[in-house]
């Protein structure tokens, strides 16, 4: 693959990836989370099922609760969080936040004793750091704040759930089962907690579909694309892209203000995304840094 062809896919789809906050924060005007988040992963996950249907599939009871389980975990969890998130932040804000995930996956990992290059470390402290300038230099428990985290959180652990199950499916399939159990879950609590509503309009309609087409079937397909025809461990390191085209989709399409604070809490959380991620041109010390490196990349593609 060309340098040219490289970078315009990769800029394309970590900027697929970013626009998905701000959309979401949109489509929320006509609709409740939950139910737009519902709609999105139920006609995502069935449409990419279709297209799937002559991969293997999935064989026996204990890989289908598996599946259910992630979709539990990564759509209902990361994305309902994370959508309830953005009810008192910015949709820049709850990126950033968001962005984080391979930050946790590193501190949980040295904990189970993985060991990590001194570069990976200092890129979690400036990460830190950048959360707390995010905010002003004060991280208050607003609502908003905790969701964000718990997506964040969320997204660290159906990262070690496929790390440990992850090999045994077709990555195409899992994504699309786990996306459509998700959505089902989703619209059921939307219905059981939720007085869910939809507005049928322009701009609605709009939301759906991008948030269908362009960030989930399309994003994914184009991020399978660059893994798989160039090195995953460095393009997954240009992961730190997606809060920047985020927090600059939500200046454009929700014209939300951005303090001074938040330009630089971003940079510095991206820059330490950046590090923990970057590989360079030598392989991991260890074997589990390398699958939970392969991991966080394939959790990337759901």
């Amino acid at each position: 693959m060309s340098i040219y062809k490289y970078t315009g896919l990769l800029v394309l789809t970590t900027f697929l990836m970013g626009t998905a906050y701000p959309v979401a924060k949109l489509g929320m005007g006509h609709t409740t989370p939950l139910m737009l988040m519902g709609i999105r992963f139920f006609l995502a996950g069935g449409l990419l099922a279709l297209f799937s249907a002559k991969k293997p599939q999935p064989q026996g009871a204990k890989q289908w609760l598996q599946i259910v389980l992630l979709g539990l975990i990564q759509s209902v969890g990361v994305m309902g969080f994370t959508a309830y998130s953005m009810r008192w932040i910015t949709s820049g804000e709850s990126a950033i936040i968001s962005s984080t995930s391979p930050l946790m996956m590193l501190v949980w990992g040295a904990l189970m004793g993985t060991a990590y290059r001194v570069r990976q470390w200092f890129g979690v402290v400036i990460g830190f750091i950048g959360v707390v300038i995010t905010f002003g230099l004060h991280i208050s428990l607003e609502p908003g704040t905790v969701f964000a985290l718990a997506g964040a959180f969320c997204f660290t652990v159906a990262t070690l759930m496929i790390n440990r199950m992850g090999s045994a499916f077709d990555k195409r399939v899992l994504a699309a089962y786990q996306m459509l159990a998700g959505g089902v879950m989703l619209l059921i609590l939307s219905f059981a907690g939720e007085k869910p509503t939809f507005e049928l309009n322009v701009e609605s309609g709009l939301a759906v579909v991008w948030l269908v087409l362009f960030c989930s079937i399309l994003q994914f397909t184009l991020w399978f694309y660059l893994l798989s025809h160039s090195d995953p461990g460095k393009t997954s390191s240009f992961l730190f892209l997606i809060p920047i085209f985020s927090v600059i989709c939500s200046w454009l399409l929700l014209g939300e203000h951005i303090a001074w604070y938040v330009y630089v809490g971003g940079a510095l959380t991206c820059a330490g995304v950046f590090l923990v991620n970057w590989q360079g041109n030598r392989k991991p010390k260890a074997k589990e840094e390398t699958k939970e490196a392969s991991s966080l990349r394939m959790q990337e593609e759901m």
